[in-house]
């Protein structure tokens, strides 16, 4: 499945991300599964957490170090809010 372009990411707490979806209602992603072993535990940093960016394009997101997060997982794991 093609997923749509992402517009905008804002940190919320708790390790969770808002994904704001081109033409689509916003979703939120529970980043705390992939937050373990030695790169990604520093997402649990929760001021190195709010330093994500979404990538040129919208396909992604990413961390000042290289972290990141395929986007198909961001779209299909994450919960659209109500």
């Amino acid at each position: 499945m093609l997923q749509p372009k992402i517009v905008s990411v804002r940190p919320l707490s708790d390790c969770r991300l808002l994904l704001t979806y081109d033409g689509e209602a916003s979703r939120v992603f529970d980043v705390t599964p992939y937050a373990s072993g030695a790169w990604y535990e520093e997402l649990l940093d929760t001021a190195y957490f709010k330093m994500v960016r979404l990538l040129d394009g919208g396909g992604g997101v990413e961390w000042p170090h290289g972290q990141d997060i395929a986007p198909h997982e961001l779209y299909e794991l994450s919960v659209p809010v109500a």
